[in-house]
């Protein structure tokens, strides 16, 4: 830039520049107009040039502004995680201080029930019976002794997906369940609610639903296999439910384990020895009631170790901790409290099955591929459910399969269409045998169930396959074409000992027997027409590329046809039996594409009706024509066809099929031409 460039950047860059002052210093120096324009440009290039290197700039530090967003963003994550933790902390720290007090309002509770013990429990069951007779449905709830009220209050549902109201809903928490009713639109006298759900404390976890306005003031309930979202009416009605809920639930399972320890001590014992020889049968129970010790902590708290992990999706930990009570239960003796274990145990296991089932469930999202499915399948292998494993692990895969060919968009050419289809199909077949050997490999009875599911899946690959090759009425050339690429798609299988070839084959040998069958009356139509127009003169081509062009047409047949080539562009032969040779040997080729063994007779037979109209064709011009020149050249057409043709067609069939072409060669016998006498009328013998 020139000095007089920096000199006005100087100028410019002045933080006691004045905008005012400048134009009218720079009007009064000015000597006109083209002055001004000069100083416009110079200010102009100036503006230019800061615009680029400001553009500079922000490119060279592009990398550092995207880090600094990065930063900024973990910077944010880690906030809100410090927010969480506090937030936890500060939960931790007023339950201790609720339980605190809660332990003083339980002794003077206890105090005053001392004191008055049966007027509380009369005044709890009054006050329960009092409000239960308000819910429709709910007279049942008060035959359970000593059951009472805690606490109650009124609250509205949400909708767990879409968080919109659902119902108002007034809930009743007791010692041992919580009861949700819901308003009656029409109340019917003293009838307020109706009874909707009655939750056991032990059978849902209560979690607290960050406010997140307008949604606020919520918490969670959650039960397997659903969740239930209720608000509270203000923050201080929320937290005294989370409060309430959390000690009527620490208060059921202190006075049950207190139970279970006052039971274990009491067993009976005899007064008096005994004479009887069975009274030794009768108390061996008491001794191993001895000899297993449940108290361990673990073992106490396994029940609600396997509802959390069960809640919070943690399967490997929940069959973890089932592996380790069976292991130490195995060579325990079985008392009245290993039964109890047992039967809470199982209702557990129950809950876990069927969280495992929902997860290999078609109702579940399809992405991720067979892969997706090894949690759950591993899971429930490892608790003895290899049979309901297999079968939902495979359900699964055609569900995921049939959406996939379902999706597939039919555009374009069939050809095009039937290689996305075979990619699609055996490719999902492909990574479903692999995925079922990864995770059944210990479990060799369920490689038959395997089977039987690949062989429905196959049938409905054919079913999608047909209805877009056959029922659309493709030509032959093109249903050809299809078929080998199935073929070829489906030998892939072979690498993992998967044979469906001889499957893919029977299922299709319906459809391309009715396209042989069809394709070969449209020939014999053609042919027929062709020669009811038969003239019986000699094929003029009338250029020599023509005439090139059909002697690798007829060589690339496998047919000899030099010999039948004249001067310039003729041919010593009709031009019905040039398009019959033509349309037969293409007719030949396709068919042996599509060749299976349970096809040999169908295609023979179809080759043999074909060849048989131009033979009988020929035959009925010898009888009839009675002109010398013209019968000799029908003759040559015929030895043209049974010297030529017919043998090019039997080798071609065999070669490829790999047994002999009977029906031809006894057609090839009985039709041989015989040179005759122009006045004659015998043509074949």
């Amino acid at each position: 830039m020139s000095e007089a460039g920096n000199r006005l950047r100087k100028q410019l860059e002045s933080p006691v520049f004045d905008p005012q002052s400048y134009v009218k210093q720079l009007s009064q120096q000015s000597d006109g107009d083209r002055d001004l324009q000069e100083h416009r440009q110079k200010i102009q290039t100036l503006a230019d040039e800061t615009a680029q290197n400001l553009k500079k700039n922000v490119y060279k530090n592009y990398r550092q502004f995207i880090e600094t967003a990065k930063e900024i963003s973990y910077l944010e994550s880690e906030m809100y995680q410090l927010s969480h933790i506090l937030t936890e902390q500060k939960s931790i720290m007023e339950s201790i201080t609720q339980s605190l007090l809660s332990a003083d309002k339980d002794e003077t509770s206890k105090e005053m029930q001392a004191a008055f013990p049966k007027e509380t429990e009369e005044l709890k069951q009054r006050t329960l019976t009092s409000l239960l007779e308000k819910v429709e449905g709910a007279k049942n709830i008060m035959d359970t002794p000593g059951r009472h009220l805690v606490y109650n209050g009124d609250l509205v549902e949400y909708d767990v997906d879409n968080m919109s109201p659902i119902q108002k809903v007034h809930a009743f928490l007791m010692n041992d369940c919580l009861l949700i009713a819901t308003w009656l639109p029409n109340r019917r006298g003293a009838v307020k609610y109706n009874y909707n759900a009655l939750y056991d404390l032990e059978s849902f976890a209560v979690v607290n639903v960050k406010d997140n306005p307008p949604m606020k003031d919520m918490f969670k309930i959650l039960m397997f296999p659903d969740s239930r979202i209720f608000q509270a009416e203000n923050s201080k009605v929320k937290k005294e439910w989370l409060e309430i809920l959390d000690e009527t639930k620490k208060n059921k399972a202190s006075k049950d384990k207190k139970k279970k320890e006052e039971e274990a001590p009491t067993s009976p014992a005899r007064a008096d020895p005994s004479t009887n020889p069975f009274d030794v049968d009768d108390d061996e129970p008491a001794d191993s009631e001895d000899s297993v010790d449940l108290g361990l902590e673990w073992i106490q708290e396994l029940p609600e170790d396997l509802d959390v992990c069960i809640a919070q999706r943690d399967f490997e930990g929940a069959v973890d901790l089932l592996d380790k009570l069976s292991e130490y239960l195995r060579e325990q003796p079985v008392t009245p409290r290993v039964k109890e274990l047992r039967a809470k145990v199982e209702e557990r296991v129950r809950q876990l099955t069927e969280v495992l089932v929902f997860e290999l469930s078609p109702d579940r999202s399809l992405r991720g591929g067979p892969k997706a499915t090894r949690r759950a399948v591993s899971q429930l292998i490892r608790l003895g459910q290899s049979t309901k494993a297999c079968e939902l692990f495979l359900k699964n895969r055609a569900v995921a399969v049939q959406t996939a060919i379902r999706q597939l968009r039919i555009e374009g050419a069939t050809l095009l269409y039937i290689h996305k289809l075979c990619n699609i199909f055996f490719t999902s077949l492909l990574e479903t045998a692999k995925e079922f050997e990864m995770d059944f490999a210990g479990n060799t009875g369920c490689y038959s169930a395997f089977v039987v599911w690949s062989k429905s899946a196959m049938t409905m690959f054919v079913d999608a396959f047909s209805k877009q090759v056959f029922d659309s009425k493709e030509s032959l050339s093109t249903a050809a074409e299809c078929v080998k690429v199935a073929k070829e798609h489906c030998q892939q299988l072979t690498e993992i000992g998967l044979d469906l070839t001889f499957t893919l084959q029977s299922l299709l040998v319906k459809d391309i027997r009715a396209a042989l069958q069809s394709y070969k009356d449209i020939i014999i139509e053609a042919t027929k027409h062709r020669n009811s127009e038969e003239m019986w003169r000699r094929m003029n081509l009338m250029t020599p590329e023509a005439l090139a062009k059909l002697k690798d047409e007829m060589r690339s047949c496998g047919v000899s046809f030099q010999q039948y080539t004249g001067d310039d562009c003729w041919v010593n032969l009709s031009y019905t039996m040039v398009a019959f040779t033509k349309q037969m040997m293409s007719f030949l080729e396709e068919g042996l594409k599509l060749y299976f063994p349970e096809l040999h007779m169908v295609l023979l037979e179809s080759l043999r009706e074909i060849i048989l109209v131009a033979v009988q064709h020929v035959d009925y011009s010898l009888r009839c024509e009675q002109d010398a020149e013209k019968k000799s050249f029908i003759m040559q057409n015929a030895s043209f066809l049974h010297d030529t043709v017919l043998p090019v067609v039997e080798r071609r069939f065999e070669e490829s099929a790999g047994k002999p072409a009977k029906q031809l060669q006894d057609l090839r016998k009985s039709t041989r031409p015989v040179r005759v006498n122009p006045d004659s009328t015998t043509s074949l013998v």
